[in-house]
């Protein structure tokens, strides 16, 4: 049966949540929140705040009073203002991570911004250059570079429900790989990520697992250093998985490196940060908040007054765009109410 490859994208107040589907197999997943991007490979003038040689680069400021981390070895003046890009947007704790870029010839007297990097939606239209994009929200087609307008497709719901929940699995610290269940725990130092099955596991229910769990990894975005403790194998088999687990990952797009086995038999895999895990995006305040907006437009609940906890109240202030579209479908305004005693994912609408 031939592929047909297509990209949806669910809209939501402050939410894009992008799938790659071939038929019912999903094949990539993002999320894009317009109002507060992840700036990658945004391309900016920065200026230096602290040197820090032994560091190998510079602390710098962005426009907006942003700081993130230079690293260039070459020789840098503290004050200075200088051309770069964002190579790994803030994730897991830690702050952007930038890269020299080319120079300017007319430079700026202070901070600016230049040019924003692709969106999620604009990268995974690249990395599918033949797929249409089916996009329920026709505002989004203002915000697509020209050259991906003749591929738009108006819809009426991006996802159906079987897209729903295979994407708020993706949410989930469990994933389901056939023979064996992958338990994944992310730390701020790596992510682990646990083999187990009802059964009794072998060296081949491993292997067979292999390519669904390469898929989880693409699907959810985990980066840094992993490390998959397999299951029911013994420590000294565990080096003759490596070479397995490699193939599985031959085809992701960022070049996933398994570097072999760990002394105690941990699988250790490194790939590179980029944009935020799908985890982190879906657990921060920022994406509860969004979360809770969604609820209420498709629940079509009733109330005007959002009385929540201060992280989430604080998130959706720092959105407003998220706000004015959800203002702009629901027909009417919500009043934000902080509540300090609640816990952080609490909320009601009153």
């Amino acid at each position: 049966m031939d592929r047909v490859i297509e990209i949806r994208a669910a809209c939501s107040p402050g939410d894009v949540r992008i799938a790659v589907t071939d038929y019912e197999t999903l094949l990539d997943a993002a999320i894009w929140r317009p109002g507060l991007p992840d700036g990658f490979d945004d391309w900016h003038i920065a200026r230096i705040q602290t040197v820090a040689p032994a560091l190998g680069g510079a602390f710098v400021t962005l426009h907006n009073g942003d700081n993130g981390f230079l690293s260039c070895r070459d020789a840098l003046v503290q004050g200075e203002l200088i051309s770069v890009r964002v190579s790994r947007s803030a994730q897991n704790g830690k702050g952007l991570r930038l890269r020299k870029a080319e120079p300017v010839p007319d430079m700026p007297v202070a901070p600016t911004l230049l040019a924003c990097g692709p969106s999620p939606l604009e990268e995974l239209a690249d990395r599918y250059p033949d797929a249409p994009l089916y996009v329920d929200a026709p505002g989004v087609a203002a915000r697509l570079p020209a050259r991906l307008r003749p591929r738009f497709q108006r819809c009426q719901q991006a996802f159906d429900d079987t897209l729903e929940s295979d994407f708020d699995e993706l949410g989930s610290e469990f994933a389901d790989l056939g023979q064996l269940t992958a338990s994944i725990f992310p730390t701020p130092a790596l992510i682990a990520i646990d083999l187990d099955s009802a059964s009794a596991p072998d060296f081949k229910g491993n292997v067979a697992s292999f390519p669904a769990l390469a898929r989880q990894i693409r699907l959810r975005n985990l980066s840094g250093t992993l490390l998959v403790d397999p299951a029911g194998v013994k420590t000294r088999k565990r080096p003759a998985l490596v070479s397995f687990l490699r193939d599985a990952l031959l085809d992701d797009p960022l070049k996933s490196q398994v570097l072999g086995a760990t002394p105690s038999g941990l699988l250790e895999i490194t790939r590179p940060r980029r944009r935020p895990p799908l985890h982190e995006l879906l657990s921060s305040p920022h994406g509860r908040a969004l979360s809770v907006l969604r609820t209420i437009l498709r629940e079509d609940r009733k109330g005007r007054t959002l009385t929540a906890s201060i992280s989430l109240i604080r998130a959706l202030e720092n959105d407003p765009e998220a706000l004015s579209d959800f203002t702009s479908r629901r027909a009417a305004p919500l009043e934000l109410v902080m509540d300090p005693n609640v816990s952080p994912a609490s909320w009601s609408l009153s």
